[in-house]
């Protein structure tokens, strides 16, 4: 054991299963003063004393990066010598909290997330995106209807009550946020369960800290979604196909008409084709490592349609930014123009009365479920889908046998040429083998398949 340094500090590393505790020691040295780290990897200073009723009592200074390590040691000796005057600094603040606000405890839980003291189901700290969609939930929905109320007084009904303004469209609006920014924030049932499901963390961060016994908004009963259900793929994908023709025409910005294209082709997520990376494309090898996606690292296998369209963009040796679709006027940024570049192409007043039928309501998201839907009629399996499509469940893993990954390239291979067909792209003759297929042929019989496949 050892002072605390900043040194001793940076060296201490987490334990996934624990928290790790290390307490001040040796000359000049604070009893009772200590760094936690949390199995996330939040470092925290804390103090832990006795109070004059000597119970043992353990109090949070503050994060790691807020706060110094020798700002921290002198916050501490504060509040040890409050404690040696009879005070009870933790139970002081356990008071001041019994009165803070829906606004207060937002805050807190959002400097808490921020730490990565607010862990997801996945037992790891929110990502960057995930914590600025909570904010914009907070500011523009929960803070205007219940921000004003104290904590210890919000019970299931005016949870509930809060569901039902946010549904009606009580906070819905159109805020301008810059010289070119717009915020509009829309109501709905959707919209309603969302933001319910945050503030229920937010509660249960409450429970946590003591402030309430229970978690008003658990266990409530809301009204089951009404999903609307997509149909007709092929003459949505044909039609597709010839609006991003039409897009290319009229000069829509490359960088959108690709990464559609791109999207159809894998059931990407938007945000993960919006953000994806050169480093993240092994085109040798057919497949792509997510470093950041929904569920975490993640790889997926690419159809051959796919390859082929990534290897087309490369070769336009026209920019040498990090990201497949950078932006426009700058390379070191992703191309942020996406869903309104979307919504032209597919609402152009040139195409066919029919093909804007077709694509009104094709969402980006909803050529993921395009993707799963024609797997699906190709007789893929649940897993199988689940693993193409990047789900937690069926994640593939860099430590699959060549067997599995094989697997799940051929129909990675069989979806995309699917998708391209119906989209009007996939080209004929003698189909180029698979980069995939050339690295694993003679492994066994499945890759010899794909090697010789015309698909």
């Amino acid at each position: 054991m050892a002072k605390l340094t900043k040194r001793v500090v940076d060296a201490t590393h987490r334990d996934p299963d624990r928290d790790v505790f290390v307490w001040d020691s040796g000359d000049g040295s604070v009893k009772g003063f200590g760094l936690r780290v949390k199995p996330s990897g939040a470092k925290s200073f804390l103090i832990q004393y006795r109070n004059k009723h000597g119970r043992s009592r353990r109090m949070t200074v503050g994060r790691y990066g807020v706060l110094t390590t020798e700002e921290a040691r002198e916050e501490a000796k504060q509040h040890l010598a409050a404690v040696a005057r009879g005070a009870d600094p933790a139970q002081q603040r356990g008071e001041d909290r019994s009165a803070w606000t829906v606004k207060d405890l937002c805050d807190d839980y959002l400097t808490a997330a921020q730490a990565g003291n607010i862990v997801t189901r996945r037992r790891s700290a929110k990502r960057a995106s995930t914590l600025a969609t909570d904010e914009g939930r907070i500011k523009r929905h929960i803070i205007p209807l219940l921000g004003h109320r104290v904590v210890r007084d919000i019970k299931p009904a005016d949870v509930r009550a809060f569901f039902t303004s946010v549904k009606a469209g009580k906070t819905a609006k159109d805020v301008k946020t810059g010289f070119r920014g717009r915020a509009i924030v829309k109501g709905g049932q959707g919209t309603a369960k969302r933001t319910v499901g945050l503030l229920s963390g937010v509660f249960a961060h409450a429970a946590d800290l003591g402030l309430i016994e229970s978690n008003p908004a658990h266990g409530l009963l809301l009204p089951a979604d009404g999903k609307r259900k997509l149909t007709d793929f092929p003459a949505k994908y044909a039609a597709l196909g010839r609006a991003l023709a039409l897009a290319e025409a009229n000069a829509e910005p490359w960088q959108a008409i690709n990464a559609v294209r791109l999207a159809a082709l894998t059931g990407m997520r938007r945000g993960e084709v919006i953000g994806l990376r050169w480093s993240e494309v092994d085109i040798a090898g057919g497949c792509l490592h997510l470093v950041d996606s929904k569920t975490g690292e993640s790889v997926r296998p690419l159809g051959r349609a796919a390859v082929e369209h990534l290897r087309s963009i490369r070769a336009r040796g026209k920019t040498t930014s990090e990201f497949v679709f950078p932006a426009e006027r700058k390379e070191d940024a992703p191309f942020g123009g996406l869903p309104k570049a979307y919504g032209r192409i597919v609402a152009h007043s040139e195409l066919k009365a029919e093909d804007r039928e077709a694509l009104s309501d094709l969402t980006l998201h909803g050529l993921r479920h395009g993707f799963a839907t024609t797997a699906d009629g190709l007789g893929l399996t649940l897993p199988t889908v689940a693993a193409l499509l990047g789900h937690a469940a069926g994640g593939v893993t860099a430590g699959y046998v060549a067997r599995v990954d094989a697997v799940l390239v051929a129909a990675a291979d069989k979806v995309a040429g699917d998708v391209a067909s119906m989209m009007g792209q996939l080209q004929t003759g003698n189909a180029i083998p698979h980069p995939a297929a050339r690295k694993y042929v003679g492994v066994n019989p499945i890759v010899d398949f794909i090697g010789k496949s015309q698909f």
